[in-house]
């Protein structure tokens, strides 16, 4: 009597296979991650068995109404011409995550996954020397951004967290991990989280700039 469900946020394209094709009963993931293809503006998505989005429609609305009736405040096309590009989006992420876990292996740091291994999803683990590298490799990325690029992000005490947390997230629509981002908490193994790009040579900006960053702190 279970039912199995998948958070595939970051997952969606990364495989010939979906979690529902191999088991999962529904699965669930974010509009501004891969399926949006850096072009939805807000919004998630539910997919699997037939009776199970019913129900999670009825949630979402009211029952007997379900997915019926609802409010797309004008989204759709973003929506539709964002899933349209999403693959490719996504290769373009994951091609970037795989130049990052190269030039940082070839710098002497450890990463998860390694540039040749499969990958599940489109986030790299940089797993730095301090907290002072995690600050540089944000800000970093932060300079590569086409938003908001002048800003310096700082490590600060976000709700949820133990820690001080770092982001860095100049993006085009708020929130957007399938933009180049890079966020961590600052505490050992001082490992930071790199992810998105919409193209391969925005992530390889974002690398080149976070490695830039890290030499210059360490002259």
């Amino acid at each position: 009597d279970l039912i199995v469900m998948v958070d595939n946020c970051y997952g969606e394209f990364l495989d010939t296979k979906e979690p529902t094709e191999v088991g999962a009963d529904i699965m669930a993931g974010s509009l501004i991650k891969n399926p949006g293809g850096g072009l939805a503006l807000t919004g998630g998505y539910i997919a699997g068995r037939k009776d199970l989005v019913e129900m999670i429609s009825y949630r979402l609305t009211t029952p007997g109404i379900g997915k019926e009736c609802g409010l797309t405040f004008g989204t759709t096309r973003n929506v539709l011409q964002g899933f349209f590009m999403a693959p490719y989006i996504t290769s373009q992420a994951v091609m970037g995550a795989i130049y990052c876990a190269r030039m940082f292996e070839k710098l002497g740091y450890e990463v998860l996954p390694k540039y040749n291994d499969l990958r599940s999803d489109i986030i790299q683990v940089v797993r730095l020397k301090n907290a002072e590298e995690v600050i540089a490799f944000c800000q970093g990325v932060q300079a590569a951004a086409p938003v908001d690029s002048y800003v310096k992000p700082e490590p600060w005490a976000m709700p949820g967290y133990e820690d001080e947390v770092i982001m860095a997230a100049g993006a085009f629509i708020q929130g957007s991990s399938i933009e180049l981002s890079a966020d961590a908490p600052i505490r050992p193994p001082y490992n930071v989280y790199f992810q998105g790009g919409l193209t391969f040579d925005h992530s390889k900006m974002g690398t080149l700039k976070a490695v830039e960053y890290i030499k210059k702190l360490n002259k």
